[in-house]
């Protein structure tokens, strides 16, 4: 009797799982988000900033963002635009912060306290510390003293997965331990004001913002409510590893962002196999993946994904919501895309999803998650 290709699925989860025990299973518990006080609709940027370039107004009003919130100094006569200095203790100041807000509305969300966290893993691009972030944020919350620390700095918009790889494997190791991850980008102390379109677009695309996302590793069986992590996969692709960068901008005196205007191609021209790759030993096809969670790097390379994956509007309805309500939160973008997920409720019981982030490298990152059904009852 040949197998229905849903029984290959569910034969394919429990070979997935018994790679990491039959009875510890990463799971995914809950989201917390946050982000800086004061939002703006790219024409009030427009007029905050006095762009009067036909070009560059295109760039922002074509954006598929209506709002994005930043911390930005107030305008008045005597406007200038912050040295590095200060745009590097505004990151340390903010993401501190929002940080530790969308860490406690993350544990707030699953009923647990900071003295409950056994792991901590901080991300940011946009600005560097040392102690990193994760020490800060220990002190500022209060954490054990025992809670083990890392900091992923540097890798960009794909870095959240990056680190959840990581954090999902420390879990593993550690059952019955709570983990938080946070992505914390103050995109807003990462920015030079001028007239060239390499800023332009930059300027136009990114916004400040924070997200939490607890993890454990169950010696019991999941429930329904909180998907499992069954497995991840990365592609790097080494021939357009500086068409993503963040370098030293001489003639400003601070460290500036560059996007090549190729990066959707890239994207587009490597993604179905960094999807392939992912389902390959699963049994799985792309139609079996009810549910999608994209990071929001743009107008361009939303449409990319969508059109190389085949995937409709509706598939990735939260990540444009987010680039829409937000930008491009750089590494945190998939996980306010999940947490709308979440609040929609509508993964059902057994549901297959695919996380996917990308970023300098350049690099498309991918994780395969599940809502258990009732074979694990």
């Amino acid at each position: 009797m040949t197998p229905t290709s849903g029984q290959t699925a569910i034969a394919s989860e429990r070979r997935t799982l018994s790679s990491v025990g039959p009875t510890v299973m990463p799971r995914i518990l809950g989201i917390g988000t946050q982000t800086t006080d004061t939002a703006y609709s790219q024409q009030e940027l427009l007029d905050r900033f006095a762009i009067h370039n036909r070009r560059i107004r295109s760039v922002f009003l074509n954006s598929g963002i209506e709002r994005r919130f930043l911390a930005i100094p107030q305008q008045d006569a005597h406007f200038r635009p912050e040295t590095q200095g200060e745009l590097l203790a505004k990151h340390r100041t903010l993401a501190i912060d929002i940080g530790s807000t969308a860490i406690r509305n993350c544990l707030d969300a699953i009923n647990k306290r900071p003295e409950d966290v056994s792991y901590i893993c901080c991300v940011t691009t946009t600005g560097f510390l040392s102690p990193g972030l994760s020490a800060r944020i220990a002190k500022n919350m209060g954490l054990s003293r025992r809670c083990t620390r890392l900091d992923v700095v540097g890798m960009g918009c794909n870095a959240g997965l990056n680190a959840l790889n990581a954090v999902t494997g420390w879990t593993r190791a550690n059952p019955g331990k709570l983990a938080i991850m946070l992505c914390v980008e103050i995109c807003s102390a990462a920015y030079v004001m001028d007239e060239t379109m390499r800023t332009s677009v930059v300027n136009s695309l990114f916004g400040d913002g924070a997200a939490a996302v607890a993890l454990m590793a169950d010696e019991a069986c999941p429930t329904a409510e909180t998907p499992v992590i069954l497995k991840f996969n990365s592609r790097i692709v080494l021939d357009a590893i500086e068409a993503m960068r963040y370098d030293w901008n001489e003639h400003h005196g601070k460290f500036s962002f560059f996007l090549d205007p190729d990066i959707p191609y890239v994207v587009g021209a490597n993604v179905e196999s960094t999807i392939a790759e992912l389902l390959e030993d699963t049994g799985l096809r792309r139609s079996d993946i009810m549910h999608w969670i994209v990071h929001s790097g743009g107008k361009k390379v939303i449409d990319a994904v969508r059109v190389n994956l085949g995937l409709s509007a509706h598939d990735l309805r939260h990540t444009s919501e987010v680039l829409r309500d937000y930008g491009n939160l750089s590494s945190g973008s998939f996980l306010f895309s999940l947490q709308r997920l979440f609040w929609e409720k509508a993964p059902a019981p057994g549901d297959y999803g695919i996380m996917m982030t990308m970023g300098p490298g350049s690099s498309i990152e991918t994780a395969l998650i599940r809502w258990p059904s009732t074979m694990h009852n």
